[in-house]
């Protein structure tokens, strides 16, 4: 079984979560995708963010019709800062035997290096790397770079290499504050739920 693992604070959960997954799906050849909200990012400690329940939610409602996508609320649960190696062997307990390929954008390339325990990581799973703003891998991982189809069990670093969807979620927090419309940058159910409760109004982060 081929596993994909998409962790991430969701703040709003968009359509840049969601579409460059499924357009690469084939390729890469998963079995399922699970998304895995963060309790805390490490990097990202200095900021508020909606509730854990709330990012939960949106990813639920979004994922309702694909069949093969899943959402683990395992990170919210442990709290604290999570870190991709500590649910790296929460997973890996699960599923002893899978290829576990940890999702990310290639916007996370540059710090990968500073990334706790990397070198435990890469023996736990593979990074599969969405393409987003065009960076590169750095020279000392290329070594790790492969074809989804020459992939190892783990250790290796596969470019995606699918559509850009140029949307962040700090644009979209920043739109509704704006008073501005989202609808065409998230999924339908996420624009719902996100006007149902009044996240990201005016006065909030």
């Amino acid at each position: 079984m081929k596993i994909g693992i998409c962790g991430g604070t969701f703040d709003p959960f968009h359509r840049g979560h969601l579409d460059p997954i499924l357009a690469v799906w084939d390729r890469v050849g998963w079995d399922r995708v699970i998304y895995i909200p963060a309790y805390i990012q490490p990097f990202k400690q200095d900021r508020d963010t909606a509730s854990g329940y709330d990012r939960f939610a949106m990813i639920s409602l979004s994922i309702l019709e694909e069949e093969k996508l899943f959402v683990s609320p395992m990170e919210l649960e442990r709290g604290n800062v999570s870190y991709t190696v500590d649910t790296l062997e929460t997973v890996r307990q699960f599923y002893p035997n899978a290829t576990l390929d940890w999702i990310i954008g290639d916007d996370n390339l540059a710090k990968l290096q500073e990334w706790k325990s990397i070198d435990r990581i890469f023996k736990l799973a593979n990074f599969v790397v969405l393409t987003r703003g065009g960076a590169t891998v750095p020279p000392a991982m290329q070594i790790r770079v492969t074809t989804p189809e020459e992939r190892r069990s783990h250790g290796s670093i596969i470019l995606a290499e699918n559509p850009t969807v140029p949307i962040s979620s700090t644009e979209i927090r920043k739109r509704l504050r704006d008073g501005k419309s989202i609808e065409e940058l998230v999924p339908q159910p996420v624009s719902r739920y996100i006007h149902h409760y009044g996240l990201y109004r005016k006065g909030q982060s």
